[in-house]
């Protein structure tokens, strides 16, 4: 990592607040970003402390949690019902023997969150127990439950004498805290030089954690009836709108960044872009990175993987074994986690495209279907694998396609998850499917890379960082036909000049190693972080 300049130097401590970290609690790509930034910090040398809450899902003991000697009440009234509710706090804290810094993670242990089995939505038996929680919809208290871990936060941090430089707070579930910090009289004076960062992970409709019930909205929050009013989008208080006044924010590229403010790609967001570029607030760019060795598949056993291979120096004879192995798994029926549709052939020289995710039309698998009802018949001689669970109606349509008889042993769905199914699939295919229809930055395509899985993308938000013909394939309109377009330009890639792949794989982990690992990115956020502090000194 580059020396840092004079101003980083003062940011020693960081906390972050999320409703996602991998290993423990995760949903999408937030986890990743939270852990991985965490240690990239620590590694630098800072004290980083984390706050999340403690699932119902979750064994805090098994964990490695200890439960600490400290609870206390945090006010969270609903409208003209005062109210309190207690938490405890779990930790596991340390220093790592090789590291300069310390990492410490804390669980806010309360009734709200024990209730919840998983991190946002109800689950099968959630609506098992009671009909009107149902399997896939948001929990109905989930502003309540992002206003506690905020609360909770800020209190953890007075009890424990904590003054951070900075607070970290991740997307909209944790977006309200540097209103309250400024706004609330005994955090005002409190946390008066500390500064706030704010990251957007995802700006979408449904993602902002917004509210319809300002009167609720004002009691639970504790803030001002005319700041509540003021940040309003559709009528309802918006927590990252309230946060523009208050924090540096960002959000996980610099191209959706750009395209919130410039484009009208923001008509995605309910224009929440524009609005914060008529307030004069600059949002930043900050495109997420990765921690290659986490997904080094030199290290096969970590991986759940068959056999080593090295697409950085041209080595794919374990890649062929690894996909060997995944092909009798299918064949045999027997992957555990996932409900199978189709099966693969044993075709070595098929070229296999693959699919892991979540089967919606965000994620574009309404314009994957279109490419395949048309390519299957067209091209005999590929295959398909997707891996996700989503839409009834889009997994009802794949699983169609892959129960056709004349698409036998071409195409196999497998509904459900599981991180080393998907590690398996990554390390079998030869060319990686990412069709959003809009995607903030986008980690899959780093991780099929490191497997040597060129990325085909629609060329949308974080994923123009895959590079045209030098390390992925990529298409500009969001249409099937498109789609299949760059998939037979892959193929043909694929037969004619297997050498022209083989460079593009590795071209493709060169650039992550060079630009995308963690330890780079970091300088960036330390930037933003400068930023916050400078406006609270």
């Amino acid at each position: 990592m580059a020396p840092e300049s004079h101003p980083y130097k003062k940011i020693n401590n960081v906390w972050m607040l999320t409703r996602e970290y991998d290993g423990l609690a995760g949903a999408g790509g937030v986890k990743d970003v939270a852990r991985q930034l965490a240690e990239a910090l620590m590694r630098s040398g800072r004290k980083v402390s984390v706050v999340l809450p403690l699932y119902g899902f979750m064994d805090p003991k098994q964990l490695g949690f200890v439960p600490l000697d400290l609870a206390f009440e945090i006010d969270l009234d609903y409208a003209a019902e005062p109210r309190r509710e207690y938490v405890r706090v779990f930790a596991k804290t340390g220093k790592p023997a090789a590291e300069k810094g310390s990492l410490a993670i804390y669980l806010i242990d309360a009734a709200r969150y024990l209730e919840k089995k998983s991190v946002y939505t109800y689950t099968a038996e959630d609506e098992a127990l009671d009909p009107f929680h149902h399997q896939g919809s948001g929990h109905f208290d989930y502003f309540a439950m992002n206003v506690l871990l905020q609360k909770a936060a800020a209190a953890l941090m007075i009890r424990l004498g904590e003054r951070p430089e900075i607070i970290h707070c991740h997307d909209g579930h944790t977006a309200i805290l540097p209103a309250m910090l400024r706004e609330a009289e005994g955090f005002r004076h409190y946390f008066a030089k500390t500064g706030c960062v704010v990251t957007i992970h995802n700006a979408g409709i449904g993602y902002h954690q917004e509210v319809g019930d300002l009167p609720f909205a004002e009691a639970i929050t504790g803030l001002p009836e005319a700041l509540i009013s003021n940040n309003l989008l559709d009528e309802k208080f918006d927590p990252l709108l309230a946060a523009s006044p208050y924090a540096v924010m960002n959000t996980v590229s610099e191209n959706y960044a750009q395209e919130l403010r410039e484009t009208d790609e923001d008509v995605l967001t309910g224009w929440l872009g524009h609005r914060l570029l008529a307030r004069g607030v600059v949002l930043k760019g900050v495109t997420n990175g990765i921690n290659p060795a986490d997904f080094d598949p030199t290290k096969p056993k970590a991986l759940g993987l068959t056999a080593a291979f090295d697409p950085a120096t041209g080595d794919l004879a374990g890649k062929a074994q690894c996909r060997q192995s995944l092909l009798r798994a299918i064949a045999r029926h027997s992957l555990k986690t996932v409900r199978q549709t189709g099966t693969l052939e044993n075709r070595p020289d098929n070229p296999l495209f693959t699919f892991v995710g979540r089967l919606s039309s965000q994620k574009g698998v309404d314009k994957l279907l279109g490419a395949l009802e048309t390519l299957l018949p067209l091209d005999q001689n590929f295959q398909v694998l997707i891996q996700g669970s989503g839409s009834k109606d889009i997994e009802d349509a794949l699983a169609g396609l892959a129960a056709t008889p004349k698409n036998r042993g071409r195409i196999c769905l497998l509904r459900g998850y599981g991180q080393q199914l998907a590690n398996r699939i990554y390390a079998a295919g030869d060319f990686f499917l990412i069709p959003s229809r809009y995607e903030p930055c986008g980690l899959t395509d780093y991780i099929a890379q490191l497997f040597g899985n060129l990325p085909i993308v629609h060329r949308i938000g974080g994923l123009v960082k895959v590079k045209d013909g030098e390390t992925g394939f990529s298409y500009p309109e969001h249409k099937s036909a498109a789609l299949m377009g760059a998939m037979q330009k892959a193929l043909q890639t694929f037969r004619a000049n297997p050498k022209k792949i083989q460079a593009m794989q590795k071209a493709s982990i060169r650039t992550i190693h060079d630009t995308y690992t963690w330890d780079k990115v970091l300088t960036r956020y330390l930037s933003l972080y400068s930023e916050a502090l400078s406006q609270v000194q």
